[in-house]
């Protein structure tokens, strides 16, 4: 009786986890599409600025936190 339980509920679970996954699938697939767009939007020379700029700002942020 215990043993069944314990596999209903393990089957529920992994519903649950599997529905999780579908649901960061559809999120990474939404943001991969929102980022394509942006990158449309703004042009190639453009999206390379910004791109520069993030990185430059990402290894400032790195280089404080070695500091600190």
């Amino acid at each position: 009786m215990a043993q069944n339980k314990l596999k209903q509920k393990v089957e529920a679970l992994t519903r649950v986890v599997q529905q999780l996954i579908k649901e960061v699938q559809i999120n990474a697939s939404l943001a991969q599409g929102t980022l394509t767009a942006f990158q449309l939007h703004l042009g190639e020379e453009e999206w390379e600025k910004l791109v520069e700029e993030l990185k430059d700002k990402e290894k400032r942020l790195q280089e404080q936190e070695n500091v600190e």
